[in-house]
């Protein structure tokens, strides 16, 4: 006889966002401060998403060039809740100087957070893994989490897929493609680390021979790592360098085991590499590995397939929906899933895509809406909707949908699109 614990939470909310990623963050946010009761569930202890599970870090570039009256100005393509958030990282006093605005310190991100949900009355349920959903007539019903205090059911009127992996929706029976159409093999995982004492200044004068080195190393087999290059960022703590550049393929990140080894291998390159540059680059002398990620970050794995599907020739071809939601331009950056290699389609300057509300739209739910890197794209175009001030935004989108959703006496999926575009324009979001 089972002696699991269950119960039901005595409060049905409005909203239930799972994942308090990125884009969970900004679907709370909005759906609250639109008048929702929302329940935000994480699985980890504080919110944020890849820069605090998977040391995710700079923000990758949301801005473009254009000219307008023969003068040229940088137009801000994520803006609304992702605008508040950095704004507010940057008055913390913890970034960057101006001119390396990317870089932001994780710890103060989440203290940010934690303070925006307090004050919008967002519910936080920490620690809370997702394990069942019930569904009825095309309705999400409820969802069930397992925590300390055992399995806790919550019925829910609408509900907000922001789990980067698309499990609520795969829980609940929406139709998915994992990774690239022609083999399912999804963008490699790979595990970010820290080094510490190092030399920086020194570091980068010794680049070249650093990637000649590593190069020489991975010939010889003393490098497993099949990734092309050594990927490395600045970061805002003196003699500290941030190593994006593990590279773990042809695991699946929605298979647990695969998860499992995946984790173990990044973690033999990652010591690799250290004692790589420790024992033979000068300005490593001194160096100590400072932290490692705590989760590998995975780019890639389960798209839904929405009402609409985004293609990469939409995105190249700048094209703005007339339901467009969001705006993006970051590069089709595309890491080999099955060995070495690293493709980019760079957009030219003032050229920008939008993503339609369409792709936030399970094609057999009405009460389901999904945000993040796992709405309906295609495994090229999800290479570029996939980072944090984007995923914020398609957040933002869904939770004013949600919020405007229970103000009409709709499902969230049949409401004017014209009304929630202009709702998000009300609320300083960019959306084309």
């Amino acid at each position: 006889m089972s002696t699991m614990l269950k119960r039901d939470f005595e409060k049905k909310f409005d909203l239930v966002v799972v994942g308090g990623g990125q884009a969970g963050c900004g679907a709370a946010l909005a759906a609250a401060r639109g008048g929702l009761s929302v329940l935000l569930v994480e699985a980890s202890g504080a919110l944020g998403g890849a820069p605090n599970v998977n040391l995710v870090n700079p923000f990758m570039p949301w801005t473009t060039k254009v000219t307008e009256d023969g003068a040229e100005r940088t137009l801000e393509l994520s803006a609304g809740i992702f605008g508040e958030i950095y704004r507010d990282l940057c008055a913390d006093g913890i970034f960057c100087k101006p001119e390396e605005r990317h870089h932001f310190s994780e710890e103060s991100l989440k203290v940010i957070l934690d303070r925006k949900m307090r004050e919008a009355g967002v519910t936080v349920l920490f620690h809370a893994t997702l394990c069942d959903v019930e569904t009825s007539d095309r309705r999400i019903e409820s969802i069930s989490v397992a925590t300390v205090g055992g399995i806790l059911r919550v019925r829910c009127g609408a509900a907000i897929d922001a789990t980067g992996d698309a499990t609520l929706s795969a829980f609940a029976g929406v139709p998915f493609q994992l990774g690239r159409e022609a083999d399912s093999l999804c963008q490699p995982m790979t595990l970010c680390f820290r080094i510490c004492n190092i030399d920086v200044e020194g570091a980068w004068k010794s680049w070249n021979a650093i990637q000649a080195l590593y190069k020489k190393s991975q010939a010889e087999g003393k490098i497993t790592n099949p990734r092309e290059n050594v990927l490395v960022f600045p970061t805002r703590l003196p003699g500290v360098m941030h190593f994006n550049t593990t590279r773990v393929v042809k695991h699946d990140p929605t298979d647990p085991f695969s998860v499992s080894k995946a984790e173990a291998t990044a973690r033999e390159q990652v010591v690799e590499l250290f004692h790589l540059l420790k024992d033979n680059i000068p300005a490593f002398k001194d160096a100590a590995l400072m932290e490692m990620a705590p989760s590998i970050g995975v780019r890639e794995s389960r798209m839904v397939k929405a009402r609409h599907v985004l293609t990469q020739e939409e995105l190249v071809a700048g094209t703005h929906f007339p339901d467009g939601i969001a705006a993006g331009n970051y590069d089709i950056d595309i890491h080999s899933p099955d060995g070495s290699g690293t493709s980019h389609y760079y957009f030219p300057a003032g050229v920008y895509y939008t993503i339609p509300f369409r792709s936030l739209l399970p094609e057999n739910f009405d009460n389901l809406l999904v945000a993040g890197r796992c709405i309906g794209a295609t495994h090229e175009a999800q290479a570029s909707i996939r980072i944090m001030p984007i995923c914020i935004c398609t957040g933002e989108a869904a939770g004013t949908a949600a919020a405007l959703a229970k103000e009409g006496g709709v499902e969230p999926a049949d409401v004017d699109v014209a009304t929630l575009r202009a709702r998000l324009v009300e609320n300083g979001a960019f959306i084309g």
